[in-house]
């Protein structure tokens, strides 16, 4: 895919198959970074993709695609069209590759995805083989990896055999074992080497096993060529399957739907679907994109989207997202966001942004790793070297012993600890309705020590009902419902929602308005009528004429019953007061002891008057502070700031602010589009305990990256002393680099079995 910036070039965006590690992506990322006219590169292990600015009167994309397959990978540009720029590979038994791209705009290319995913020299023969599309859904040993353990396995046996039978040709059947197994390996690794990367794991088994034949060791040069394939074949899977926690999500939309046309349903794309169409769904049916019912109560089970377990029941009006399943009645469902739009489709886009916004820790393994290599090899050379030449010790000895320790130092396992670790819990939050945009993200949610909420839609329902309207003067009620109802007309805040709900019950209709204009923090105004009329709060319309200072204690009495009071009036002249209240949702007391018992204080900041705020938070054994306009919430969430990590929660545009000021800004999913872009997670499931558990998940995600560093820093130190003593030899070595790769990739999908819902 591909979009033009007049600034800074062209955006190229392409799938790339067969990464299977950190180092992989450092060494596609390197290669391509050396480009001339190549800028902002960013690559994604997990949601296998390749993004990077291009000037291509330096450089075309054909020769990135170019230098991506001379290193021994597949490459495929993403489609075009994407209103918000998401695709994620996802399996499919029906392509003919193996490989559904699932593009937003739901253009399959497949001739031309197949030719350049085997168009790829380096799957299918021996050496560092990555995953090949075609090989998903597989077993193991129909997959090209599988195929090169077969492969090396016959080699490796047959030369023991032929040594068996006839000695004195034993140990040229193992030469020949070890160079037909390693010359794929070699080319790579001279394909890396003239791209400017000399320490790769390519160029590392390459010296190591020339070097062994030259030191007699034929055998063992073959044996570690053999149980490299078998690494490959490890790693592979262990990637695949972190992998297919995220890939899964995209295959939760159906691929059909049933549209109706003139009350007929016809069988169409799901990915075809506009704005304003009406789809047939039927009882066990996924429903195939975001919309409104039309017709028709049933249960809908939105597990699949939001990780809520029990179906609720929808009707006429309610909204529902595309993947839910729909569990009794047949539903008519009126479109309401094209497939790209959709919320599994924003799921997606999210957790493929996620990855390759780096958590500090990822950032530091990364820097690390770069001259972690450099100095392995000068620890091997000069292990090699110096006791030779300075104490007389016998060159093979320590020419083993070194070639041992080239084989140590590859920085797989290192590397990859940290992302694995993330996509994990990226997976996981996200089957449960908790997303986050990125390892950062989780690493500062592991960092709170205090969160901020909003009030209304967050701690409460956002759905309150009026209770009360109070008129002044001559004015009737049915005249101030037609006037704030006009006001409120398009409105789809909580407060503007319960006036037009009032109004459509008392069978008022809404004067005709137009120039609605928002006041953040006050109200809003309309021209209704021929006149401007407001919706304001009572000190909004005390300082411009529109409440009495005598009628403000009445609305004082009505928000110290916990009330939201709202005042009513046209230029000048007081209408009267419309009150409505917002109950607190049943689990948010839940949410605040979970919080505190795990060390984490909780304070509202809300635009609310201070006697509603104390009602609310009272009930819940919480601070809060009141009256507070989008800048006094965002020099709060900065002074809070200042004393530790700080998370904030919201759902409306005036928390926008607040939200990107945190250390991590939280939007509940009911919230505007605009706090949910704004937000650097988001709470599908409209939980407030789910505050609690995301937190738990990031200390539980931070516990394994932990874990992974020392699994993999403390193998590489166990074997680096062992092999310089001779402990060790070649054979265990590769068997330990393996091993700490693929020990960090299992605990890191360990991840995906937590629940953070329950507390330790």
């Amino acid at each position: 895919m591909t979009t033009t910036d007049p600034n800074s070039g062209t955006a190229c965006d392409w799938t790339v198959s067969g990464m299977d590690c950190g180092s992989c992506a450092a060494k596609i990322k390197d290669a391509v970074t050396r480009l001339p006219g190549v800028s902002g590169v960013e690559i994604g292990i997990m949601s296998e993709r390749l993004r990077l600015t291009l000037d291509e009167t330096q450089t075309g994309r054909d020769r990135v695609e170019k230098v991506v397959k001379s290193l021994g990978y597949g490459i495929t540009p993403r489609a075009a069209g994407a209103k918000k720029d998401f695709v994620m590979p996802v399996m499919s038994d029906s392509s003919a590759d193996g490989h559904d791209q699932n593009h937003a705009d739901h253009s399959h290319d497949r001739s031309g995805t197949t030719a350049v995913a085997r168009d790829d020299s380096g799957h299918g023969s021996p050496g560092h083989v990555h995953d090949d599309p075609a090989d998903r859904g597989k077993r193991w040993y129909q997959t090209s990896k599988g195929k090169l353990v077969i492969f090396t396995a016959i080699l490796l046996g047959s030369a023991w055999i032929i040594e068996l039978l006839a000695p004195q040709i034993g140990k040229w059947a193992f030469v020949a074992a070890c160079l037909i197994g390693v010359a794929p390996i070699a080319k790579r690794a001279f394909a890396a080497l003239r791209l400017g990367q000399p320490f790769t794991i390519e160029s590392l088994m390459t010296v190591a096993a020339i070097g062994a034949l030259f030191i007699d060791a034929a055998e063992e040069a073959a044996l570690v060529v053999f149980l490299f394939a078998v690494g490959e074949v490890l790693e592979g899977v262990a990637a695949g399957k972190a992998r297919d926690g995220i890939r899964a999500l995209a295959n939760l939309v159906p691929k059909t739907a049933l549209l109706l046309v003139n009350g007929t349903a016809q069988e169409v794309p799901a990915s075809s679907l506009a704005v304003g169409q009406m789809v047939l769904v039927r009882p066990g049916d996924r429903i195939p994109a975001d919309g409104e019912i039309a017709e028709g109560t049933s249960g809908v089970d939105d597990s699949p989207v939001t990780g809520e377990s029990v179906p609720v029941t929808k009707g006429p009006g309610d909204p529902v997202f595309a993947g839910s399943i729909n569990t009794e009645a047949a539903l008519r469902v009126t479109v309401t966001k094209a497939a790209e739009d959709n919320t599994i489709a924003r799921i997606i886009r999210l957790v493929e942004e996620a990855e390759v916004a780096r958590a500090p820790t990822e950032r530091f393994i990364d820097r690390f790793s770069r001259w972690y290599m450099p100095a392995i090899v000068t620890v091997a050379a000069l292990v090699v070297l110096l006791p030779p030449l300075a104490f007389g010790q016998p060159w093979d000895t320590w020419i083993y012993r070194g070639l041992a320790l080239l084989l140590i130092g590859c920085p797989c396992a290192l590397v990859i600890s940290v992302p694995a670790s993330i996509a994990s819990a990226l997976s996981t939050g996200a089957r449960r309705g908790m997303l986050m945009k990125g390892g950062a993200v989780i690493e500062a949610a592991a960092n709170v020590s205090r969160v901020a909420f909003d009030k209304t839609g967050t701690l409460t329902h956002g759905r309150p009902v009026v209770t009360d309207v109070v008129t002044f003067g001559a004015t009737t009620e049915a005249e101030l419902l037609a006037v704030a109802a006009g006001v409120e007309t398009g409105s789809s805040h909580p407060l503007a929602v319960a006036i037009l709900t009032k109004a459509d019950q008392a069978g008022i209709e809404a004067l005709p308005s137009r120039d609605a204009k928002a006041l953040l923090g006050k109200g809003v105004v309309a021209t209704v009528g021929d006149a401007s009329a407001w919706v304001s709060s009572p000190r909004y319309a005390l300082e411009n004429g529109g409440i009495d200072p005598s009628d403000l204690q009445l609305a004082t009495a009505l928000e110290e019953d916990g009330k939201t009071a709202v005042a009513v009036f046209r230029e000048k002249t007081p209408l009267g007061l419309i009150a409505m209240r917002d109950e607190p949702r049943q689990d948010a007391a839940e949410a605040v002891r979970q919080l505190t018992a795990m060390g984490v204080s909780s304070v509202i900041l809300t635009g609310d008057n201070p006697r509603t705020a104390a009602a609310i938070a009272g009930g819940l054994g919480m601070e809060f502070r009141a009256d507070m306009m989008p800048e006094d919430k965002l020099t709060a969430i900065r002074e809070m700031g200042e004393q530790g990590g700080v998370m904030m929660i919201g759902d409306g545009i005036n928390d926008a602010p607040a939200l990107k000021q945190a250390s991590i800004g939280v939007a509940m999913g009911s919230g505007t589009d605009v706090a949910l872009e704004t937000a650097d997670a988001a709470i599908l499931r409209d939980r407030v305990t789910d505050i609690p558990a995301l937190i738990r998940l990031a200390h539980t995600a931070m516990g394994n990256i932990r874990q992974n560093i020392t699994i993999a820093l403390g193998l590489k130190a166990v074997f680096l002393v062992t092999s310089v003593l001779g402990i060790t030899g070649l054979w265990i070595a590769i068997m330990a680099d393996t091993g700490a790769t693929v020990l960090v990739t299992l605990n890191a999908l360990r991840l995906l079995r937590f629940d953070p819902e329950r507390e330790a």
